[in-house]
């Protein structure tokens, strides 16, 4: 339901919407950003100064359904934008391995999440090692060797292109919130209804409707020592 407060999107109250984006909460911001790109080239010069007014200030969730409206749509000069003042989007790729995480914010930002899925899995593997890359799963024991900083950008990455929905931290806040009940958690995240666990691939949500903290996936047919390791690791003691 769109809030009464924002002006219908018309070209003449583009300005109003301008300042109701720099302004607004959350909530207008969220509505306003995809009406903004549905109006051409004036929505997306609006959109385009949002980016560049906040891009010195780390990037949040509304920063990042800014540029997902702007990487999505059809208009060459918006891709042309963000390659010039945004060629690795808005998170910075930082990374202790080497690891390029360009191809992990391209499929966030394409919310294309069920790719992103295996990729973040395949990421983390490569920085447990050969072994666990060649293998492709995890023991909970690599998971302590896993580095703080390629933790926190590929949770940032997911924070930032899911309106803030996925991401290990938000399991973590799940998990704690819960009293550490991993059952609770399952059901809360929509990784088990009752006694019956959702099936890979096709009984996962792979969109925005999914429940807070549904993704990334976690494997939990081995047990639960891999996600304890990850939702306990000091990458999230850590800023």
């Amino acid at each position: 339901m769109t809030d009464p407060m924002i002006v219908s999107g018309t070209a003449n109250d583009i300005d109003s919407l301008r300042l109701q984006l720099i302004a607004g909460s959350e909530k207008i911001q969220q509505q306003l950003i995809p009406q903004l790109a549905e109006m051409g080239n004036e929505g997306l010069e609006v959109l385009k100064e949002f980016l560049l007014k906040r891009r010195d200030t780390p990037a949040t969730w509304i920063d990042g359904k800014a540029y997902q409206a702007l990487y999505n749509c059809d208009a060459p000069t918006a891709r042309e934008f963000l390659q010039t003042n945004f060629p690795e989007g808005i998170v910075p790729l930082k990374s202790d391995c080497g690891i390029n995480y360009n191809p992990l914010q391209e499929l966030l930002a394409r919310q294309d999440y069920q790719a992103a899925d295996r990729l973040t899995n395949q990421n983390l593997c490569e920085l447990a090692g050969p072994q666990a890359a060649q293998r492709k799963w995890l023991y909970f024991t690599e998971v302590d060797t896993l580095p703080i900083q390629d933790l926190q950008t590929i949770n940032r990455l997911w924070l930032v292109h899911s309106e803030g929905k996925f991401g290990y931290s938000v399991q973590r806040d799940i998990w704690l919130s819960l009293g550490k009940n991993w059952d609770s958690l399952w059901s809360k995240i929509g990784w088990k209804e009752g006694i019956k666990w959702t099936r890979y691939p096709n009984e996962f949500i792979w969109d925005l409707s999914a429940p807070k903290g549904h993704l990334p996936l976690s494997n939990q047919l081995r047990g639960v020592r891999v996600i304890a390791s990850l939702l306990s690791h000091p990458a999230w003691h850590k800023t």
